[in-house]
């Protein structure tokens, strides 16, 4: 069971929340919080949904946001939560695609022959060596 898991009815989450069982409506009419529902249209609160509601009240009733003003805090705080998960994901594909490239690149450097060796000649700065095997006797 984990944190999302849909476990308390409405008259638990309330007790949890501190909050009314009407309260809980509302906020779910408004958006605020979504409970899961049951096949017969019940409420089911997770713990998450319950931590919800108590950050709620507490912008509410301590710093005296509207519910519409923290109905965009969450909305904000949700595209921020998934904006991050993107970052995470992207980063991991850079990760392994600079993996990839530096194999591939250890490859190449892997297959370059060995017995060319670059001449620089030092009374010219552009240099042209040309390399010529050796007549086989």
């Amino acid at each position: 069971m984990t944190d999302e898991s849909p476990v308390y009815v409405i008259s638990v989450a309330a007790q949890l929340s501190g909050l009314h069982p009407q309260t809980l409506r509302q906020y779910d009419r408004l958006g605020l919080v979504s409970p899961d529902r049951t096949p017969g249209r019940g409420r089911r609160y997770s713990a998450r949904d319950i931590e919800q509601l108590r950050e709620v009240q507490r912008l509410s009733q301590d710093e005296g946001i509207n519910l519409a003003g923290i109905k965009r805090i969450i909305e904000l705080e949700n595209q921020v939560a998934a904006l991050q998960q993107r970052v995470a994901e992207l980063s991991a594909a850079v990760e392994g695609a600079a993996a990839a490239m530096q194999q591939r690149e250890a490859q190449v450097h892997a297959s370059y022959r060995r017995d060319l060796v670059p001449y620089e000649d030092v009374r010219s700065s552009s240099a042209l060596v040309v390399w010529r095997p050796k007549p086989r006797e």
